[in-house]
């Protein structure tokens, strides 16, 4: 089997929170995606939960792409620590730190969190707006070492 990057990662010695370039994957129509991984937590100390990942997740599908049509895709990751975001292209890490910045000051002003129903979600119930906000919070607080993926 072939092994995601995500396995070759040492997550003892990552700190969260960080931005880093995942992978960059030539496709073969001659395209590019950047998949970021978007680190709200640190790997094996702490996590979210679900209802919070559910929120960002559903905020961010939206907030993204009203800053970007090169969003491809937002998932969160099964660790509970974080999200990938693919990119349609070759981004640096500084230029989803300003989109993802932007999108996560939209999410910080949202009154509710937009498909959180039993017509538009699988799981309607797992929501929680409060707690979106609050891992937001802490996350952009952390602004100044996004790009320091490992620990000193």
């Amino acid at each position: 089997m072939t092994q995601p990057e995500s396995f070759s990662l040492d997550h003892r010695i990552v700190s969260a929170p960080y931005i880093r370039v995942a992978e960059v994957r030539p496709l073969n129509s001659g395209g590019v995606v950047t998949k970021f991984d978007i680190r709200f937590c640190q790997p094996n100390v702490a996590h979210l939960e679900m209802p919070t990942i559910h929120s960002i997740e559903h905020m961010l599908a939206g907030f993204l792409r009203d800053h970007s049509d090169n969003v491809i895709d937002i998932s969160p990751m099964g660790c509970q620590t974080g999200f990938y975001i693919a990119i349609d292209g070759e981004f640096t890490t500084e230029q989803m730190a300003e989109l993802l910045s932007a999108a996560l000051g939209d999410l910080l002003e949202a009154d509710h969190v937009p498909a959180s129903n039993e017509e538009q979600c699988g799981w309607a119930a797992s929501h929680s707006l409060p707690g979106a906000k609050a891992a937001v919070r802490e996350f952009l607080a952390g602004r100044d070492t996004w790009h320091e993926v490992f620990a000193q």
